[in-house]
């Protein structure tokens, strides 16, 4: 029986990650809840769930880490606002099943430095694939990682055709149900930006050795290439209660969570190039990554500006990674990497987008 604290869990990966509990309760207790702002539905949870300890807000949300007894803490809290509850998950020497990929991105070295070997486990469907398959072989074998983006609701279009795209139109997400800024993030590519910088810190391989391949149909999640020129791919129907089952018990598998492929039907799987033209943003987010110190924090502080800014009809749809490049440029990054370091790199981040934003 592992305990389990869950942490956003009235979002779309917690509310999952419930169904999967809900559904196997002689292997899980959840023994504490979170969330953002929605007060009623934790309240439901709680009682659904005989939950005594819950919290409302990123700040409880950290101290209901530090003080509830627990196996796994399963962050899937949205942005670097949870990178506080990450590292005291890590401090707390809870297994850290990791949906909040910001907190990741964001604190780097300092999140790093925090956990101990195995103690990170990936709930991003892309990561937990590259997970399963980088155990067919040892680190030492592996030649690259290839991270699958469906190429979102713009795929196939130029640059010169995505100028006057609507915010309904990026909110239009072919394959997963997700909030607006994720569901944004896909559009552009951000997401894929930030994931490769994700799997470049869980993993430890080059950026170089790091590579996006568009798949439409999202059933490959991600491949791992090996030096014998192997490819083991991880591949499933969409269905993000998969990886969050083996966040909460990796890295054993539980029965009956996803659907599995219907091999008795004809299907075609896709794979295309990416167009670094038309989205710039994981090239950047290579960029920005092998900088490190605080230039990831101020790459996903200056798009979450931009993507508010664009649904608020302030910033047309290219101007989103624009704005972005034009603060990394700008960017001076302390001597020193801390918290605290972070947390002012982000606020200047911000007030430097809204700047370039409103010219």
């Amino acid at each position: 029986m592992r305990r389990v604290i869950v942490l956003g869990s009235t979002g779309s990966v917690g509310t999952q990650a419930l169904e999967v509990i809900r559904a196997n309760p002689r292997r899980f207790e959840l023994v504490g809840l979170a969330a953002g702002s929605n007060a009623e539905q934790l309240a439901q949870q709680a009682a659904e769930f005989r939950v005594e300890d819950t919290a409302l807000g990123a700040e409880a949300a950290q101290q209901l880490v530090r003080d509830v007894e627990a196996d796994v803490v399963l962050n899937a809290i949205t942005g670097s606002i949870g990178l506080g509850p990450t590292l005291e998950a890590l401090k707390a020497g809870r297994t850290l099943a990791l949906a909040n990929k910001e907190s990741l991105i964001v604190g780097g070295d300092l999140v790093l430095a925090a956990a101990s070997e195995g103690q990170i486990v990936p709930v991003d469907s892309e990561h937990s694939a590259l997970a399963q398959a980088l155990r067919s072989g040892r680190k030492d074998e592996v030649r690259r990682l290839i991270v699958t983006a469906s190429g979102g609701p713009f795929r196939g279009r130029r640059r010169d055709e995505l100028a006057d795209v609507t915010p309904a139109e990026a909110l239009a997400h072919p394959t997963w149900d997700m909030g607006r800024v994720v569901t944004t993030n896909s559009a552009t590519l951000v997401n894929k930006g930030l994931e490769v910088i994700e799997a470049h810190l869980l993993f430890d391989v080059d950026y170089d050795d790091i590579d996006v391949v568009v798949h439409p149909q999202s059933i490959v999640h991600s491949m791992v290439e090996f030096i014998d020129g192997s490819t083991i791919a991880q591949a499933s129907p969409p269905d993000m209660r998969l990886p969050i089952s083996l966040g909460l018990d990796w890295p054993h598998r539980v029965g009956g969570v996803g659907r599995p492929m219907d091999w008795t039907t004809a299907a075609q799987w896709t794979f295309e190039p990416l167009d670094d033209d038309a989205f710039p943003a994981v090239a950047l987010a290579k960029a920005v990554g092998r900088a490190g110190s605080t230039f990831p924090a101020v790459y996903n502080a200056a798009n979450e500006q931009a993507v508010d800014a664009f649904h608020e009809g302030r910033l047309p749809f290219l101007g989103i990674v624009d704005t972005i490049s034009a603060v990394v440029d700008a960017h001076e990054p302390p001597e020193t990497l801390s918290v605290a370091s972070l947390h002012e790199a982000e606020r200047w981040a911000r007030e430097r987008a809204d700047r370039i934003i409103a010219s």
